[in-house]
């Protein structure tokens, strides 16, 4: 027998990594809830209903209610490992006592992401019909949210006018024919026939911004090149305020795509990484100074290509606090190093899972205690932990307490043709979300319609509020 024992309070993705490591140690996989008097203040739903979220599991061959101290649990049950979450291991654990009374084993594991063959297979069988909308029923009563509530919020996202700054990239689709493999070299042979622009990066964020029905006003930096004609002009198409500066030193991002039959064969970047000059940086804080005179919402989009050095960075922030505006930031690490943990005193961050990771330097701990360090380093409100397949997790403060409660909500698009542009979408609809006075599950929530919506074409094409309230009503 294998025994894992805790709250269990919402069962998220780095319980099932958990619990997938301790099944994989052989044997039978029992899992002890808490009861509601041995929880005591560390639990926020009834022990029925955790209960019941566990025994769901398919991984997990029988749950429990325990009313009982874990020593006094392991010493009646007498599993032959115990399993604990990683950011235990190096405190002082009461489990080792009972279970070296007859050779027990504690183990320290916080999972890892892994999908077996089996999921893979499941997944290329399933034809789900994205047109319709699978909301977790049980997170909307968790939080009291409703279809009604979300429109609402939607409409509401009219009275927020947004300032988004960061990196503007152009994403060019090449789309080729396959003529085989070269007789000279193991290569794989194309010729493009068609290919599409698209703005990217921060500009489809403020895309995005219009698209949901807020005023946007946009700064970066572009090349003084055709790639950065064509972004302005798709800018004015949005209707998004164009505030770019122009940096004749470096070229607009572009980064070129090379697909055939649906996928991404090969990409090119073409970009200056390094920082832009000081007189560029002032260009761009006045202008950033000026929209914040009006805006609510203050939006960083950070790809880390030059356009938001840290002396930027802080001065903006500090600007931005004496406007008492909402403050959202995103910093993408995808081909490159960077660091979502340097904008501080942020009402919400939005990472990935692996961003997290290279920004506190900790691939060890469970996915709750990595959104707590970062939440803590950075100073910041709530955090959206992006995890592809496996949904948002969402790390937010309860409103008059020092506690945090932890909740998840599923990926709603499991087939994507194009992940692109979903962090974008992501960053975006929960921003105004947040702005419009709405809570952080409800962020989450329409975040993650967004995101569906988003993955389901190729290519950055601005939201529209009309598509999200569509998908709720269906």
């Amino acid at each position: 027998m294998v025994l894992v024992s805790g709250n269990f309070n919402v069962v998220h993705p780095g319980h099932i990594r958990l619990l997938r490591f301790a099944k994989n140690q052989g044997g039978e996989l029992w899992v002890g809830i808490a009861s509601d008097r041995i929880g005591g203040k560390g639990v926020y739903l009834p022990e029925s209903l955790r209960l019941e979220g566990v025994a769901s599991i398919g991984l997990v061959d029988k749950a429990f209610i325990f009313d009982d101290d874990v020593k006094s649990l392991i010493r009646r049950l007498e599993p032959t490992i115990v399993v604990k979450g990683k950011e235990f291991e190096f405190q002082n654990n009461p489990e080792q006592e009972a279970l070296d009374a007859y050779g027990g084993q504690l183990m320290f594991s916080s999972g890892e992401v892994l999908l077996t063959s089996s999921d893979l297979l499941r997944r290329e069988l399933l034809d789900l019909d994205n047109s319709k909308l699978d909301l977790d029923q049980n997170y909307l009563d968790r939080h009291s949210i409703n279809v009604d509530g979300l429109i609402s919020t939607i409409n509401r996202f009219r009275q927020v006018r947004a300032c988004v700054v960061g990196d503007l990239i152009v994403d060019e689709y090449i789309t080729c024919d396959s003529l085989g493999m070269s007789q000279e070299d193991p290569s794989i042979v194309v010729t493009p026939i068609d290919s599409e622009m698209f703005v990217g990066g921060a500009g489809i964020v403020a895309g995005h911004g219009v698209g949901l029905g807020s005023s946007v006003d946009f700064i970066s930096v572009v090349g003084s090149d055709k790639v950065s004609e064509f972004a302005k002009r798709s800018l004015d198409r949005y209707a998004v305020r164009n505030l770019v500066v122009t940096d004749s030193s470096r070229p607009t991002t572009l980064k070129q795509r090379y697909r055939s039959a649906g996928k991404t064969l090969l990409r090119v970047s073409h970009m200056s990484q390094a920082p832009i000059s000081r007189q560029i940086q002032d260009e761009i804080l006045d202008r950033v100074k000026n929209s914040l005179n009006e805006a609510q919402l203050l939006v960083f989009s950070d790809f880390n290509h030059g356009c938001l050095p840290q002396r930027l960075v802080d001065e903006v922030i500090r600007f931005a606090k004496t406007r008492d505006v909402i403050m959202v930031a995103d910093s993408q690490s995808s081909s490159q190093i960077g660091d979502i943990g340097r904008f501080s005193q942020m009402d919400l961050l939005t990472p990935t899972e692996r961003e997290a990771r290279i920004a506190m330097r900790n691939n060890q701990d469970g996915l709750v205690v990595l959104a707590e360090l970062l939440r803590e380093r950075a100073q910041s409100k709530s955090i959206l932990l992006k995890m592809g397949s496996e949904g948002l997790l969402v790390h937010n403060q309860i409103e008059e307490s020092s506690k945090m409660l932890t909740d998840k909500f599923p990926a709603l698009n499991q087939n994507p043709k194009d992940v692109a542009g979903a962090g974008d979408s992501v960053l975006m609809t929960s921003a105004l979300t947040i702005a419009a006075g709405s809570s952080i599950w409800e962020a989450a929530l329409l975040g993650s319609v967004a995101a569906a919506i988003q993955v389901s074409r190729v290519g950055n094409i601005p939201l529209q509020s009309g598509e999200i309230e569509t998908m709720l009503r269906r």
